[in-house]
């Protein structure tokens, strides 16, 4: 696949310096600036392909720096003082199924940890124009419907109802997974939902 994308975009590349070249020389012919053709046929060779990743990686951006993030709203520590012993006697179940919920460009996703628990991750698309993904992770104490700590991350590069075409691997260009620090968070929402599992059965 890689192969084939390499080539495709050889392929391109040289039809984009003929079209360019093209119009070079008509312009020549005709005594018009060949600087001004040359460079807007240049220019409609890269729009053709690359007219959404700047406007993308703006976007993106600017989502990181508006919503994304981690935040703890209660410690662990914190609810075990509120509830005395029960930490102990959760139990992860490996084999429990997940509840997956597909809605108009969003997939939620409710993996149950254990009697008390449940980790919640919700991605959508953030744009209707740029294929933004976002992600919402939570873990949740469901028997009070509270919310113990949450990280928001966005990614580049696809779509949620269009995961298998492009932009997606064909326009690696455009694929961004985290924001700055997104892995990190990602991380330390892992451990935070790692610390109220309980024992592995």
């Amino acid at each position: 696949m890689g192969l084939v994308i390499l080539g495709a975009m050889a392929l391109y590349l040289i039809v984009s310096i003929m079209v360019v070249v093209a119009a070079t020389r008509s312009a020549k012919r005709n005594d018009k600036s060949p600087w001004r053709w040359g460079g807007g046929a240049a220019l409609v060779m890269y729009l053709l392909v690359f007219w959404d990743h700047i406007p993308t990686v703006i976007t993106h951006k600017y989502y990181c720096a508006t919503e994304a993030g981690f935040w703890v709203y209660k410690t662990v520590d914190q609810w075990k003082a509120e509830n005395p012993g029960v930490l102990e006697t959760l139990i992860a179940d490996k084999n429990t199924p997940s509840i997956s919920e597909r809605g108009d460009g969003s997939i939620t996703s409710t993996y149950l940890r254990n009697s008390r628990f449940n980790w919640v991750v919700t991605q959508r698309d953030a744009s209707q124009v740029f294929p933004i993904i976002r992600m919402d992770q939570k873990v949740v104490d469901r028997e009070k419907n509270e919310v113990l700590a949450r990280y928001v991350d966005f990614g580049s590069g696809n779509r949620i109802d269009d995961k298998s075409g492009p932009p997606g691997s064909v326009r690696f260009w455009m694929v961004n997974h985290h924001c700055d620090g997104g892995g990190l968070n990602q991380d330390v929402l892992r451990n935070f939902r790692n610390g109220v599992t309980g024992a592995i059965k």
